[in-house]
């Protein structure tokens, strides 16, 4: 494994690969062409992402090999099993003869590319989206020093703006090379969907609240700080006990951050679906595993049918399952179908900052918003008067802003008093732990005072008291059936 989205570019300007195969999704438009300067093959194989190639399913192995090994010609194949063959026989080809373009650039090198800047123009600054030094970086390697240069690195996104502003035509994902560590990072391998057996073991705890809540990490690498920023979140979660998933580029990006001790958190922690783990699910696709054991919850618990009963499995899922995904670094609108998909589960999306580029949230406006929801014990409408969930795609613009917001994304109306507490706790020592005092909206959060979680509660009370709280309803079958037009009963809610 290369890494996330945002090293493919510096991967393939690199040379390192005999061999480039793109199939449908998550790859740039310039493949071909970086492919055919590193003196590599490239097999396309999917009519989605074809760039224009000629479709070769039909031909001999042998005269396609020929034509891509004499006259370096890219193909498109749609049969896998000749695409797996052809492949294989193309690097094993190539590897001999390409090991001369293999070697990435030397310090020296980059030093003499680096001082044709001018030093003054910073075009480079003003095209990066994350608005890096880069100017400053190439300047300080023109000098010998790759410092800065390697702190640029690791928060690139790969997009090579930079590199196509540049007056000077200086190859800045190549003098990275000289600046980029050669470090190796373990990562578990994508497990797939979560099963019966496991939902059985948590199910009961998520709904309650004494498993604070299951978070998704999702989309791609285009963050606004160092790359390990999911790898600090997923840990601070899994410390407080949350059942933590990864899939995709951020699966990929939280395995190249270690501790002291050389770790990854894949290393650290326990790949269950369970209380204080770290799980991979799998690729962007598999993203689809977490929302569904959203789902087996609502199926095995509630006993709510899956077939045809969309509305209700989603009234099941906002009002009681403790449940958030992360898109950290969205790039594509695949990253933003993502985070939509699971809001009409239910499930609330935090977006890094980049994710306000896409110009559609979700949010409420806390105390002016309409919290009633019917009870579906006494078919009555009741207002709760807390916002749980407060809002259903956000953007928050550090990691810091976002862990404590993803922690209060997973209050439910359902929580029972001591599930409540043991998020309550988990919000109020994250908040300090990040901003060093206590949450400015404890008020919409607690209930009753046997919420309030005992290492806090002379702090909590005091605070309660100066801005005039007071008890809130707490129901034990709250739903949105019945608060708008629907044809669902709100007898289906209750089983």
């Amino acid at each position: 494994i290369i890494g996330p989205l945002s090293r493919q570019r510096f991967f393939l300007k690199a040379g390192l690969a005999d061999v480039v195969v793109t199939d449908e999704q998550c790859v740039i438009t310039d493949i071909p062409q970086m492919a055919s300067e590193a003196g590599a093959a490239m097999v396309a194989c999917s009519d989605k992402i074809s760039y224009g190639l000629e479709e070769v399913s039909a031909k001999p192995v042998d005269d396609i090999l020929r034509e891509m090994l004499e006259n370096q010609k890219q193909f498109l194949i749609l049969d896998s099993e000749k695409a797996a063959e052809v492949i294989v026989r193309a690097a094993l080809a190539l590897a001999p003869l390409r090991q001369e373009r293999k070697k990435l650039m030397t310090k020296e090198e980059a030093s003499l590319l680096s001082a044709k800047c001018r030093g003054t123009c910073e075009t480079c600054n003003r095209a990066c989206p994350n608005l890096l030094p880069v100017n400053l970086a190439i300047n300080q390697a023109r000098q010998g020093d790759f410092t800065k240069l390697g702190s640029v690195f690791l928060r690139c996104i790969g997009c090579a703006k930079c590199e196509e502003a540049c007056v000077n035509n200086i190859p800045i994902q190549k003098v990275m090379q000289a600046a980029a560590a050669s470090d190796t990072y373990k990562i578990r391998a994508g497990r797939g969907p979560i099963h019966d057996v496991e939902i059985r073991k948590v199910g009961s705890p998520i709904v309650l609240g004494t498993i604070p809540g299951v978070i998704l990490f999702a989309g791609c690498s285009n963050f606004p700080g160092d790359i390990d920023d999911v790898a600090w979140l997923a840990e601070e979660l899994a410390r407080r006990k949350y059942i933590v998933n990864l899939s995709g580029c951020a699966a990929m990006a939280a395995a190249m951050r270690k501790d002291e001790d050389g770790k990854t958190i894949y290393e650290k922690y326990i790949p269950e679906f369970d209380a204080g783990c770290i799980v991979n699910v799998g690729s962007c696709i598999s993203n689809a595993h977490v929302v569904g054991a959203a789902i087996k919850i609502a199926n095995i618990f509630a006993t709510l049918p899956n077939r045809a009963n969309f509305e209700l499995m989603a009234d099941y899922i906002i009002n009681r399952v403790g449940a958030c995904g992360v898109v950290w670094g969205p790039y594509s609108q695949k990253a933003l179908c993502i985070g939509t998909g699971a809001v009409r589960w239910g499930i609330p999306i935090v977006l890094g900052p980049h994710g306000s580029k896409y110009r559609r949230l979700f949010m409420s406006k806390k105390e002016a918003s309409d919290w009633r929801v019917m009870d579906g014990r006494t078919k009555q409408r009741v207002d709760t008067q807390e916002p749980t969930p407060e809002h259903m795609m956000l953007v928050t613009e550090t990691k810091e802003r976002a862990l404590v917001t993803i922690i209060k994304q997973c209050f439910r109306r359902n929580d029972t008093p001591p599930g409540r507490a043991i998020k309550l706790n988990s919000y109020i020592s994250a908040y300090k732990q990040v901003m060093g005092s206590l949450p400015d909206d404890l008020q919409n959060f607690i209930r009753t005072e046997k919420e309030i979680p005992i290492v806090y509660k002379r702090e909590v009370i005091a605070y309660l008291k100066e801005v005039g709280w007071k008890p809130k309803i707490s129901l034990s079958l709250p739903t949105l059936i019945g608060t708008y037009e629907t044809k669902v009963p709100i007898e289906a809610t209750v089983k």
